[in-house]
């Protein structure tokens, strides 16, 4: 069984709402949040990337952050950018990408469900973004940021949340500058709400945390050291049926060779696989596909049969390359830790590795094939875990519209 709970979000005004929802603090740096917040003093960024309103150059994780975070939050609610809802409710979130439509419920959901298993993992987290996110939370009293949550299809869900979409008004409703439409219904009737909850206890066994690993884990670290804070207990979700949901390729950067030279490191690739130099960028086309970049020029590689397992785990594109490259030839043991690999969201395109290489930041990139929404809960079901970083999923949900205050 599923606990979820309504909860009276912390939102902004309607005509305000489009101004203050921000992309994910997580998907921007800080250079790119100082545009994004150029003439928008509404903006979640604001609170959410708070060394924006500080010098450049300002560490990202220092106190001064996060005062700024907890000083700009206060700010927008006594100027009236964000209000408190009178009564807890549930709200519904849909996003419109090129078409295609996907709708979640946004929910507290309980920390001890994610303590005892019922919200399942699929990757290990790193500690300094695990603790950025506990740093944040505990100087603005609020979850800011929405963990991503998959179920399996409930049928009586779909209707009532369809049902609710079809006979009421959306709350929000706007187009974003990326084309994204983002609309918001709130259920505010006691029976619905009851009906929710209720279904979800008696008819989600489990859920999956499909993005926000690491918000996950700050919540459960914060109830921890807020142990008589009921609204601590629960942490902000958000929760689509994995039949609306897909999943986007998750790519990979490394600073060096780790020794060996160009030459040296193709050769050494040979013995887990084909390669083919491309005239163009490599995006796989199908498992057990990866593309390189390297030296200003592409590779397709296809793994050689023998040289991966079949289990639920050793299938996986990101654990082949991790296997036979990563840890094989480059020497990169722990994703999580290791410094001298970067992660690349594959909505950045293919173009944003070739940009990362040659700068001279990197070395060496590698495109994967993502994987599916069964597999990312066979894994989950099985209690192991995927590399890190081996999901990502679009659209992003904007933060800002919907805050879980502490």
């Amino acid at each position: 069984m599923s606990i979820i709970q309504p909860f009276p979000a912390l939102r902004p005004k309607d005509e305000l709402a489009s101004r203050v929802a921000s992309r994910p603090y997580d998907v921007l740096n800080s250079t790119e949040a100082r545009v994004a917040v150029n003439n928008n003093p509404y903006s979640f960024l604001h609170i959410t990337k708070a060394e924006v309103d500080l010098p450049p150059g300002t560490d990202l994780h220092s106190a001064a952050v996060y005062e700024k975070a907890r000083q700009n939050l206060v700010a927008f609610q006594e100027q009236g950018i964000l209000f408190k809802e009178a009564t807890p409710c549930y709200y519904i979130y849909q996003l419109i990408m090129n078409g295609r439509s996907q709708t979640g419920l946004v929910a507290v959901s309980a920390v001890a469900d994610y303590e005892n298993g019922r919200i399942k993992k699929h990757e290990f987290t790193r500690p300094e973004k695990e603790q950025d996110r506990i740093d944040h939370m505990k100087a603005t009293a609020a979850q800011t940021g929405k963990v991503f949550l998959a179920y399996n299809n409930v049928a009586e869900l779909d209707t009532c949340i369809s049902n609710w979409k079809n006979q009421h008004a959306p709350e929000y409703d706007f187009t974003a500058e990326d084309g994204i439409r983002h609309t918001v219904w709130v259920v505010d009737e006691d029976a619905v709400i009851e009906q929710i909850t209720l279904l979800f206890k008696e008819n989600v066994p489990a859920t999956y945390i499909a993005d926000g690993h690491h918000r996950a884990a700050s919540a459960a670290k914060v109830h921890q050291v807020l142990p008589a804070s009921d609204a601590a207990a629960y942490f902000l979700t958000v929760i689509f049926p994995a039949a609306e949901l897909s999943i986007l390729d998750y790519n990979r950067v490394v600073t060096d060779l780790n020794g060996h030279t160009t030459g040296d490191f193709i050769a050494a690739l040979h013995e887990d696989f084909e390669l083919t130099a491309s005239e163009s960028p490599v995006k796989p086309a199908q498992l057990h596909e990866f593309g390189m970049y390297l030296d200003g020029r592409w590779y397709l590689l296809r793994s050689r049969p023998g040289t991966y397992t079949e289990d639920p785990i050793g299938i996986l594109d990101v654990s082949i390359l991790a296997e036979n490259v990563l840890d094989k030839l480059l020497g990169i043991k722990d994703q999580r830790t290791d410094k001298r690999i970067d992660f690349v969201g594959g909505i950045r395109g293919i173009g944003e590795l070739e940009n990362r290489v040659n700068s001279g930041e990197m070395k060496v990139a590698f495109s994967l094939y993502p994987v599916t929404i069964q597999q990312l809960f066979d894994i989950a079901d099985s209690g192991n875990v995927m590399p890190p970083k081996s999901t990502w999923f679009e659209p992003k949900l904007r933060d800002g519209l919907l805050t879980h205050l502490l």
